[in-house]
Parts: C-alpha cells; sequence; structure tokens
C-alpha cells in the first residue's frame, strides 16, 4: 500500500512516499480502506518535535482516520467489513497513521460515519470534536443557560465547540480576530463574537456579563494567555485549556477559586484510559451530525496523499480557514 512516511522529524519536507506491507488487525482491530484524513496542529508538532508521544521511525502520521471497514479482527462485533466508520485512532507512539491506503487501528476507539456528511467532512470531525467535547461537556459540564466564552471560535477545534455548547443550551460568546471570522463563528450558532483585537478583556466581561464573570471560559487555540482566561470567568468559575506546557501564575485560580481542567485528547490512545469512551463520543457526534447541529467548516484548499507536507505546512501559516483535509481515495477526490 502507499503511504507519505518520514524517516526523520523536522519540516514539512520530511514526508516521502513509501510503499510499505498491508497492516493486519490484531485482536480488538479492524482495517481501515482510508478515504481521507485531516491535519491537526497536534500532528505538525510530532512531525517537527518527535517524541515522546511520536511513532518509531520511519513513521506514518496522522491521528484521524475515515473510511470503509475492510477486515476485522478477533473478538471486534461492532462492525462488519463493509461499514463506513471514522475515528481518532492512529499516528502517535505505537499506533500506525492515517497518512496512507490502509490503518489498522482498535475498533473501540471508533463509530459509525455521520450519515448526513461526506467523506471529507467526516475526516474533519474526530480529533477536534473529541476535544471539544471532553473540554465541554466531560469537564465543565456545561448546562442550559450557562454563559461561554470560547477563545478562537473560528478555529479547528473552537468552531466545533460553539457548535457543542450550543447543543447545551448554553450561551456562547467567542473570540476572533477578524471580521470574516466573526463572520464564521455566528454561522456556527456563536451568540456574541468578540473582535478582541480591539477590545479588553475588562471591557468585554462588563459589556457582556455586567462585570460577573463568564461562567465557563474555553480556551480552544492553545495560544490564548491563560491569565486572559482567568480574568474572564466568574468566582468559582471553571476554565479549560487545550495546551498547558508553559509557565503561568495561577494566583488567580486562589483568589476566585477557580477549577482548571486541561485536555489532551490523545491520552487515552497514549495510555489506554478508557479509549471507549472516545468511540462514544463520536457515535453521538455523529447523531448530532444527522440531526443538523453539527457541521465542521472546511479550508477551501484541497491536498491528495502526495500532497501531505504542503498540507501541514498551510496549517502552519496560519492562513487556513478551517479544518484541511487530505483526500486519499477517490471517493474523496471526486466531492
Amino acid at each position: 500500500m502507499q503511504v507519505q512516511q518520514i524517516r526523520e522529524f523536522g519540516t514539512p519536507d520530511v514526508f516521502e512516499a513509501a510503499d510499505v506491507a498491508m497492516p493486519e488487525p490484531g485482536p480488538g482491530q479492524i482495517r481501515v480502506r482510508q478515504i481521507a484524513s485531516s491535519v491537526n496542529p497536534v500532528d505538525t508538532k510530532i512531525r517537527a518535535a518527535g517524541p515522546p508521544i511520536a511513532p518509531a521511525l520511519p513513521a506514518v502520521l496522522g491521528c484521524d482516520v475515515a473510511g470503509i471497514v475492510d477486515a476485522v479482527g478477533e473478538g471486534v462485533r461492532q462492525f462488519a467489513e463493509g461499514d463506513a466508520v471514522y475515528g481518532c485512532a492512529a499516528g502517535v507512539a505505537g499506533r500506525g497513521g492515517g497518512y496512507g491506503e490502509y490503518v489498522a487501528v482498535d475498533a473501540e476507539l471508533m463509530a459509525h460515519k455521520p450519515k448526513a456528511l461526506n467523506w471529507r467532512q467526516t475526516a474533519a470531525l474526530p480529533l477536534v470534536t473529541i476535544t471539544a467535547w471532553e473540554a465541554l461537556i466531560d469537564r465543565c459540564r456545561i448546562c442550559p443557560g450557562d454563559h461561554v466564552l470560547i477563545h478562537g471560535g473560528a478555529g479547528g477545534v473552537g468552531h466545533i465547540a460553539i457548535q457543542l455548547a450550543k447543543t447545551q443550551g448554553a450561551h456562547v460568546a467567542t473570540t476572533v480576530s477578524t471580521a470574516a471570522k466573526a463572520d464564521i463563528a455566528r454561522r456556527g450558532g456563536a451568540d456574541e463574537p468578540i473582535h478582541y483585537p480591539d477590545e479588553s478583556v475588562a471591557d468585554y466581561v462588563e459589556r457582556l456579563t455586567d462585570g460577573r464573570g463568564f461562567d465557563v471560559v474555553f480556551d480552544a487555540t492553545g495560544g490564548s494567555d491563560i491569565a486572559k482566561s482567568f480574568q474572564a470567568v466568574k468566582v468559582n468559575g471553571q476554565v479549560a485549556t487545550i495546551v498547558s506546557q508553559y509557565q503561568a501564575d495561577l494566583t488567580p485560580m486562589h483568589t476566585k477559586s477557580l477549577t482548571l481542567h486541561t485536555v489532551f485528547m490523545l491520552s487515552a490512545m497514549l495510555h489506554g484510559v478508557h479509549p471507549a469512551h472516545h468511540g462514544e463520543i463520536l457515535t453521538k457526534a455523529a447523531q448530532l451530525a444527522t440531526a443538523g447541529r453539527l457541521t465542521p467548516l472546511l479550508d477551501e484548499r484541497r491536498f491528495n496523499l502526495g500532497d501531505v507536507g504542503a498540507a501541514h505546512g498551510h496549517l502552519e501559516t496560519g492562513a487556513a480557514v478551517g479544518k484541511i483535509v487530505i483526500d486519499i481515495s477517490d471517493e474523496a477526490r471526486r466531492l
């Protein structure tokens, strides 16, 4: 089978085409004929920096999987050959990646494809949906009427987070950097886009919450200053972030009696902690998609399997608007 692999960690040009043996599904696994995958920031970080979470070299990267079950391993009951499936189940230590024609994955990490979405949309969903779900629904347990602030509402995780928050009945504000991104956020259901270059945290907290602060603040960018989230949240409120690999002053957590949640959704794969929950999340997400309540935004540029390096480079420029999808088979290329 054809894959895009790396023999060293580094810049996007380390990807090269290779012909490798077809993987065989082990117990509890399925083999998926890949139709599409996607590019996430964690994929670019693994490619650039390598260990500790990277697969051994030579490596096939790509966390997101979307395709047709081609073979079923011992003990798998929930899927059969020919099923359309999706999941975030690949591309880290000990696992083959999604940037290839076939991949063997743990069945419990997967779910049946959303019937309402095409293959490219489906490939864009897994990692970002699980991340937003774990932050807002599993950890913060947002409720109807909660006033939620999402940093980066036009980003990959952020635009999904807006939609999930709305399914829970929350009132959603989100920070954006341009008018175009504000339009994206509104189309996703955001009630109050905030153009953060022109408005301070104190000003929008006063304007939108009468100075009380938001019930929940979710930093979906991983790049926002955690101090801004602490400033924006109410006393006894909750803050969630997808990146916490930096030093920060936690004094405001004490003075406001806050709860901080750090979310790294790859932990289920890396540590084997409740991996079946990811399949459960994606099953529920597929139901939301079928109901018209969850739809990913796709970047307009198109990339094939041979263009993975260019796709990584495009994400790293910061110019992408929506998720970057890799078209692997003809079913995706025809869409």
